[in-house]
């Protein structure tokens, strides 16, 4: 488990995805924010618990879920903001959103919306490692509704085969969308699927940061010394809707308060003061994170809007080619 001082930054990622959510949450209802906005809210502890885990150099792709894992591999509070402004600032120049963020800086190659179709992309940045001979992995979150999908068998297939570098992270927060597990799949343990592909698998809560990094090491660890692939499933669970317009009439009003009694930022903080914190310590680093956060919004709302040329740049073939 991790030690107070190694506590401390971890405990102020989770309240820093938090704070921003919690702001792009604001900024969306009063109209500042278009498109789709899926928050991360509750599941922090999944990002910042693997982030640790993992190497500056790894690779790192996401869902459309996926502000959290941005922020927790590095990415600027205010760059990401920015994109979900629509702003050129953005860390994809406000041209793909809440849904598409992407740092080559950081290593986080998206944001995607194809349910399930990154896992392909994720295998083929592993295959390149492995063929590269070099000891980078490739990390790739999906839902569990993603499992049910042919992306996800074809990527999980190859991995296996090939016994590519490849942590694939299910992070099961109870819903595929608003429909409940129950309902979408006969498989209550998703890593039983892993033995198919031939990998090693684990499953343990989602909820303690220290927890997800130690379980996320060693499959990292396994990865990278050549040990092949691994099915990781994280029990987690969003306070949110799936995504803005979703009001989550689907569960009750105290099975969410009985979710939130494992909320990851409390669990942090809670820590903190057992490892002896002191309140006026986890006070001040708090407004340090308040002050990151609201600079990033006042960065977004003043930020030139995205650029049509852009697209020329970032999207289109040249006409010269």
């Amino acid at each position: 488990m991790a030690k107070r001082d190694e506590l401390i930054p971890l405990y102020r990622q989770l309240h820093l995805i938090r704070r921003f959510e919690e702001e792009a949450a604001r900024a969306y209802a009063k109209g500042r924010i278009g498109g789709f906005l899926h928050l991360y809210i509750g599941q922090e502890a999944v990002a910042v618990g693997a982030n640790a885990a993992l190497r500056a150099d790894d690779y790192v792709f996401q869902t459309y879920r996926d502000h959290g894992t941005a922020l927790a591999r590095g990415s600027s509070p205010r760059a990401c903001m920015a994109e979900l402004y629509g702003k050129d600032a953005g860390c994809s120049r406000g041209l793909g959103g809440s849904m598409h963020f992407f740092d080559v800086a950081n290593n986080f190659y998206g944001g995607y919306g194809i349910i399930g179709g990154h896992v392909a992309l994720a295998a083929g940045a592993a295959y390149k490692s492995k063929y590269a001979g070099d000891d980078r992995i490739a990390m790739c979150f999906l839902g569990d509704g993603a499992t049910n999908i042919g992306g996800f068998h074809e990527g999980m297939s190859l991995a296996g085969l090939w016994k590519l570098p490849l942590v694939v992270v299910i992070e099961n927060n109870a819903y595929a969308m608003g429909t409940p597990m129950s309902r979408t799949t006969a498989v209550t343990d998703f890593t039983t699927k892993a033995v198919g592909y031939g990998m090693a698998s684990d499953r343990f809560d989602g909820h303690d940061v220290r927890v997800v990094q130690e379980h996320m090491a060693k499959a990292i660890d396994r990865a990278r010394s050549g040990g092949g692939p691994t099915l990781l499933e994280v029990m987690t669970y969003r306070f949110r809707g799936h995504s803005m317009s979703d009001p989550g009439k689907y569960r009750t009003k105290e099975e969410l308060e009985e979710r939130k009694k494992r909320d990851p930022v409390k669990l942090a903080r809670q820590a903190l003061l057992d490892l002896g914190m002191n309140e006026e310590d986890i006070a001040a680093l708090d407004a340090e994170v308040e002050a990151e956060v609201q600079d990033a919004v006042d960065f977004a709302e003043n930020a030139e809007p995205a650029k049509a040329e852009a697209m020329w740049q970032t999207v289109m073939a040249p006409e010269d080619l």
